[in-house]
């Protein structure tokens, strides 16, 4: 596969599908697949080692107007982080593996379930104001 935190990375990234997941649920908005690895799409016959498919995800709101991107590196790239970003405006966070601590925002929050949806409802408010 790759290194050890190339590894926890991605756990933690599928760890980020699922509160996704359940703040979609929780608020009553769509979380959707943006787009799969693209070596997952060209593997062919070979197995696929991530423990997901999805590299790119979003919340939308109730008009389908998406409100939050997350994405991940793919496992070509040298520095890998997840990506947060609210369409139309100029937000975007990153969030870097590091042992010890998880994942960080920005190299200094600890990304957690109720911070990732604070940051949602911050995207989904702007958008209802945009």
């Amino acid at each position: 596969m790759s290194t050890g935190r190339d590894e926890m990375l991605y756990k933690a990234w599928v760890q980020v599908i699922d509160w996704m997941k359940e703040y979609a649920v929780e608020k009553g908005v769509a979380f959707s697949k943006e787009s799969d690895f693209p070596d997952f799409i060209y593997r062919m016959e070979r197995p696929y080692d991530l423990p997901t498919t999805m590299m790119a995800v979003s919340l939308s709101d109730e008009r389908g107007e998406p409100f939050l991107f997350a994405s991940v590196s793919p496992r070509h790239a040298k520095l890998k982080h997840i990506a947060f970003r609210v369409p139309g405006g100029h937000i975007h966070h990153h969030a870097h593996w590091e042992e010890g601590r998880g994942l960080v925002l920005e190299g200094k929050l600890p990304l957690t379930k109720e911070r990732l949806f604070q940051m949602a409802d911050r995207a989904r408010a702007a958008l209802v104001r945009a």
